[in-house]
């Protein structure tokens, strides 16, 4: 880069619109408002189109970065949409969920100088453009091999494979256990940061291209993977992570206390926030404590005081070491959610009638770093006071969900209970049988998942593809 082409940098990304803080805090409509088309092109524009685009490696679905952007940057966002769809079937879910300031604009060559390209604003305004069109583009889907796929699991691991399988002419069907697909797409992340209607225009597209999908199907009850076996050729497992860890404290049978699982599920998936236009009657808290620092804990956080209530976030370690996004963090703090850093509940107190009505808590200091990196809180020693709330969420992780290890012989299950699978390919100790996303790791993001999913997808095709396997 020559000290002329340093010199003409534009360095500042376009700010995104975005709801007035004092509208939003009393609605769950979405609170990034996305770019406009002026908006979009002026950002694309920034782009310096390397020759060795360092943001692609840092894709884990592989999406051509530079190439969508181009075309935005000429207003071609018809060719741009077909090269971003030929990687990723969830663009506008992408773009408004996954942490590319971590991945693809962690790798952009900008960022040294602070100036790094909004990659994530740009995947989103590119979805939202090819989804508000009445004709949508379908890539041609080769004959038919013959060969039959079953995906356990509709959220974004299962979503990726259908996709990638379903373009390479084999025949899938998605089972579902809820009664809409999208797993934590539709159940964990609030309406106000992924609108509902998005995550439906893009399975629809995944049902235009021919995935079957079968809701209110619970595969380890309704069936087991080893009865699919004599149905379909071969098996993804995406089952993800939906049992939910408690803090280890008394109390947390008292009425009020929730996961973080329960707690979304009842104001996303069932609507509860719309009670009573909607059937799930959510109960109304005054003082809601969030124990966690992760993006779901933020997404608690803000549900509770869109419903009303002054809701703190408790946190036994510094501001510094918060693991949310910090686009997130700052929404929260922007909106009224307090944070009580530093601190860790040791006892969840109720009253006469099994209530929860507040939390003993001990103050944290920060020691030598951990294996995460971070620094480990230590508690300081006669430090206790108590904090008045007349509800608790738990947001501090998940396990994987063990229906599926325990239902299914000949599985290799790990320490933690998740699927032993291939990180390359996916593949499991069981034949024709992959998995991936949070059922291998663990709770982690939407675009991790998605990238497992595209590696089992390929290991997939290769088998099915393979004579030498029939």
């Amino acid at each position: 880069m020559t000290e002329e082409t340093r010199k003409k940098l534009d360095l500042e990304r376009k700010p995104m619109p975005k709801q007035a803080v004092e509208v939003r805090c009393q609605n769950f409509q979405e609170v990034a408002l996305g770019y406009t088309a002026d908006l979009a092109m002026a950002e694309a524009k920034r782009c310096l189109n390397c020759k060795k685009p360092l943001c692609m490696l840092k894709c884990p679905v592989e999406i051509d970065i530079p190439g969508f952007i181009q075309c935005i940057a000429k207003g071609d966002f018809e060719h741009g949409a077909k090269i971003l769809k030929s990687k990723n079937s969830l663009p506008s879910v992408c773009g408004r969920v996954c942490p590319q300031e971590e991945q693809c604009e962690g790798g952009c060559v900008l960022v040294k100088k602070g100036g790094e390209i909004a990659i994530g604003r740009l995947e989103r305004f590119l979805g939202d453009w090819e989804n508000a069109q009445t004709n949508k583009n379908l890539p041609d889907i080769p004959p038919s091999t013959g060969k039959k796929v079953a995906i356990v699991g509709g959220g974004p691991a299962g979503l990726t494979v259908a996709a990638d399988l379903i373009k390479n002419g084999h025949e899938v069907t998605i089972f579902e256990a809820l009664h809409k697909m999208g797993g934590v797409l539709v159940y964990g992340i609030p309406e106000f940061r992924l609108p509902k209607s998005i995550v439906e225009a893009e399975i629809d597209y995944l049902r235009k291209l021919g995935v079957k999908m079968i809701v209110d199907y619970v595969v380890g009850k309704t069936k087991t993977i080893d009865s699919l076996l004599q149905e379909y050729d071969a098996i993804f497992v995406g089952s993800g992570a939906g049992l939910p860890w408690f803090s280890e404290m008394p109390g947390n049978n008292l009425n009020g206390v929730y996961s973080a699982n329960e707690y979304l599920t009842r104001i996303n998936l069932m609507k509860g926030y719309l009670y009573p236009k909607s059937a799930t009657p959510v109960k109304p808290h005054h003082k809601v404590a969030v124990i966690g620092g992760g993006n779901v804990a933020m997404d608690c956080a803000r549900t509770a005081l869109r419903l009303g209530a002054d809701t703190t976030i408790i946190y036994r370690r510094s501001r510094q070491e918060l693991p949310a996004r910090l686009e997130e963090v700052e929404n929260a703090e922007e909106e009224g959610v307090k944070f009580n850093f530093l601190t860790l509940p040791v006892l969840c107190l109720g009253d006469k009638n099994g209530w929860v009505k507040g939390l003993e808590c001990i103050r944290m200091e920060l020691g030598e770093p951990d294996a995460s990196g971070r620094r480990r809180p230590v508690a300081v020693e006669g430090s206790n006071f108590f904090m008045e709330f007349d509800s608790v969420i738990h947001a501090i992780g998940n396990s994987p969900n063990p229906l599926i290890p325990a239902t299914t012989p000949g599985l290799e299950i790990g320490r933690k209970g998740n699927i032993v699978a291939d990180e390359a390919t996916g593949r499991t100790s069981k034949e024709r049988v992959w998995a991936g996303g949070d059922i291998v790791t663990g709770a982690a993001t939407v675009i991790l998942a998605m990238g497992a999913g595209r590696k089992a997808a390929r290991s997939m095709h290769e088998y099915l593809t393979n004579p030498t396997h029939w």
